[in-house]
């Protein structure tokens, strides 16, 4: 799957997770049973995995510094981030700002 630009993000209505991170990051692969489980209590989210590393736009324009970064977007808008998630409450807190 090609990398979505900024500009598709940006047009994006629906709810979407962003999941910035690499296949080979351990990290990444510690946090998949967390992420899977809090993704699976919100159904009307979509949710995006993006292989992110050195030359990928997208992750830099979105300030991506450590894997894995969830970055919750409403109607093309920044409303939530996680940056390496030790638990499902720190991935459930995400949403609040878009419920708020």
């Amino acid at each position: 799957m090609q990398e979505p630009t900024r500009e598709e993000i940006d047009a994006l209505i629906e709810p979407t997770v962003l999941e910035f991170g690499a296949s080979w990051c351990g990290f990444c692969k510690a946090a998949q049973p967390d992420i899977g489980a809090v993704l699976g209590r919100h159904p009307e989210v979509s949710h995006v995995k993006i292989e992110d590393g050195k030359g990928k736009p997208l992750g830099r324009s979105f300030r991506v510094k450590l894997w894995p970064t969830l970055v919750f977007i409403d109607q093309g808008k920044e409303v939530g981030r996680v940056v390496r998630p030790n638990n499902q409450d720190e991935i459930e807190a995400i949403f609040a700002g878009a419920r708020a």
